[in-house]
């Protein structure tokens, strides 16, 4: 009777403590997950960045060549010597810049005291062949002379001109000099690029070789080596980039020239002539260079700037741009890089946006 009147109790007590346990779990309710904080570029940050469009662009192919700058052929001037003789006051040194028609040197030569003898001697002549025909044809007036004796002193008389003639342009070519002395002359307006005579050397007029070579350097060659792996994929016209080890930051732009169409039989190249302007004389003949032929072919790919690429994780990725807020990174497959365009075969768009510059920056921080 006891124990039955107690179970009421404990039911009620459990029942009341059930809904306390109830109350107190409503009224201290668990905190709700925090939203993801999502990347926002700033203002400062927004105002510097460089962005670029994916365009869809021809094709373009780099190939690395070998070379060296060499003198412009077509405004070159080699100076042979007109006369043997002594080759003395050397007035000018290798890559002295000389003007047109200024003083080179002075050749001491008996040839020029030959024609110099051989022009008194015609003017003589002319002058006795002049009196010869004046006095003769007084005579044939007088009736002392006959016709054919004045006709024969008009003829001498000309051919002592022609004679004199000849002597005044034969000096006149050599210096024009009544001295004995030769007076080298710079024929253009150039550096002495090459000096091949010092002062009191005996030189011949039948030597072969140059006394001096005059370069005016305003442009330039570049001489390029291409093996015959390459030969098919060099073209007229194709664009060119050139470097030297003097000014490693500093590339020229020029064009395939001529292609010279046969084979060096020593080394097995092929050369291919750039023409390069030379601004301040910056490229010196014989320098060696670093030339990169940009060859065009008849495909489109898509293209964006080098810049843009980020490399992580043995994978290349650029970083496509909507707006401040929306910045999403984007895996790409890369086919080839050609100076600062790169080609994509998949994982952009043709004019999507893409930021291109501190784009590691903002990698890193959309990562974070």
């Amino acid at each position: 009777m006891k124990q039955s009147s107690t179970r009421p109790f404990l039911l009620m007590a459990s029942v009341l403590l059930a809904s306390l346990f109830l109350t107190a779990c409503s009224s201290n309710p668990e905190k709700a997950p925090a939203a993801e904080k999502k990347f926002v570029l700033p203002d400062s940050l927004a105002k510097s960045l460089e962005l670029d469009t994916v365009a869809n662009s021809k094709v373009v192919n780099a190939i690395t060549l070998t070379g060296k700058v060499a003198f412009n052929d077509d405004h070159v001037a080699r100076i042979f010597p007109l006369v043997s003789g002594y080759i003395q006051d050397i007035k000018v040194m290798l890559g002295d810049y000389v003007e047109k028609g200024q003083a080179l040197a002075l050749i001491k030569s008996s040839e020029m005291a030959g024609y110099s003898s051989e022009l008194v001697t015609a003017e003589t002549n002319s002058s006795v062949a002049k009196k010869n025909l004046e006095a003769t044809k007084d005579m044939y007036r007088s009736g002392l002379a006959s016709a054919r004796d004045s006709l024969a002193a008009e003829a001498a008389y000309e051919q002592a001109k022609a004679a004199l003639e000849k002597a005044q342009k034969v000096l006149r070519l050599n210096g024009g000099s009544t001295n004995g002395d030769y007076i080298v002359r710079a024929p253009i307006s150039g550096f002495i690029v090459e000096k091949l005579v010092t002062n009191n050397m005996a030189i011949r007029s039948d030597n072969s070789a140059s006394l001096f070579t005059i370069s005016d350097l305003k442009d330039v060659w570049v001489l390029a080596n291409v093996y015959e792996s390459s030969i098919s994929s060099i073209r007229m016209g194709d664009s060119v980039n050139v470097s030297t080890l003097s000014y490693p930051g500093k590339i020229v732009h020029g064009k395939v020239d001529r292609i010279m169409n046969v084979l060096d039989p020593t080394n097995k190249v092929m050369k291919v002539r750039i023409v390069l302007p030379n601004p301040g004389y910056l490229l010196k003949p014989e320098m060696f260079a670093d030339v990169t032929v940009n060859s065009t072919e008849n495909k489109h790919m898509l293209c964006l700037p080098g810049n843009a690429l980020i490399f992580d994780h043995s994978q290349y990725y650029v970083l496509v741009y909507k707006s401040p807020s929306d910045i999403s990174i984007r895996p790409v497959q890369v086919s080839n890089t050609v100076g600062d365009k790169t080609y994509i075969t998949e994982g952009v768009a043709a004019g999507e946006k893409v930021i291109a510059s501190q784009a590691l920056l903002i990698y890193q921080e959309l990562n974070s």
